[in-house]
């Protein structure tokens, strides 16, 4: 009885000292990716590059994301309104649920799912095929080439992305409102214009920064850390997906606690 009571406590002392392991190392491989930040030399057309990727290519799935979202949340909240003659909210409501949590959540999750998993999946090819090691080799810092033009372009470009799928989404529900809800145009308009603040459009942006950098910084770091051959880019590539999204989620909540908790 007491020898299995040692292999159990010994079991989770391992699991968690590896789990604080992998905290630190997270910590120090960030916070080496942002101090790169403002040290030369600044490779510009790689920045430049991910902008491109993360931002311009993005478009499409974010915006089709949003589009549906905001439709379906017109919706649903005509319907659950309709059973307290609260029909005249939707506006408002789609607006709030779009601009606080739907658009940053939503976005960050697919930018997850594209980016960071295709960063993931090169950087790890990269490192089997020894292109990490060549770099080195140049004289070239492979966290300076490769992470941090990527968290830098993804930190800056993301709340674009989400100020982008905020505007959308409430478009959807203006379509879906007007159109199947007889809601009159200039009056939805107004009323989603009326109950936004301020407070409201820079959460929704912080988020999105925030999350830009926690799907860039995942990608890079599985990447770099993958094991050798094509099991390690598979594994690399998941793994930093699912803690990427894991990532954004815990730190919605952390962020919405910080502007709304009053």
């Amino acid at each position: 009885m007491i020898q299995a009571t040692q292999r159990i406590l010994s079991r989770i002392g391992r699991a968690t000292l590896a789990v604080f392991q992998s905290i630190g190392a997270l910590i120090l491989f960030a916070l080496t990716a942002v101090s790169h930040i403002f040290r030369p030399p600044f490779y510009f057309g790689a920045f430049v590059r991910q902008l491109l990727n993360i931002g311009y290519f993005s478009l499409p799935v974010v915006g089709l994301t949003a589009l549906f979202t905001g439709a379906a949340l017109a919706l649903q909240i005509y319907s659950g309104g309709s059973r307290f003659n609260a029909e005249a909210v939707v506006p408002q409501i789609v607006a709030i649920g779009m601009v606080r949590e739907l658009g940053p959540v939503l976005v960050g999750l697919m930018i997850a799912a594209r980016v960071t998993s295709s960063i993931a999946a090169e950087i790890a090819t990269m490192k089997v095929t020894e292109q990490i090691d060549a770099l080195t080799t140049l004289s070239t810092n492979p966290m300076k080439y490769l992470t941090t033009p990527r968290v830098l372009a993804a930190f800056l470009v993301v709340p674009l992305l989400v100020g982008i799928g905020d505007i959308i989404g409430i478009m959807g529900g203006f379509f879906v409102s007007t159109s199947r809800l007889g809601f009159n145009p200039s009056n939805y308009i107004q009323n989603t214009a009326d109950f936004l603040t301020f407070i409201d459009i820079v959460s929704s942006l912080t988020k999105g920064a925030v999350f830009g950098f926690i799907a860039a910084l995942m990608g890079c770091y599985y990447g770099m850390n993958s094991n050798r051959g094509a099991q390690g880019v598979g594994e690399a590539t998941k793994s930093s997906v699912v803690v990427a999204s894991v990532l954004i989620l815990a730190s919605n909540y952390l962020l919405t606690e910080m502007f709304f908790s009053s």
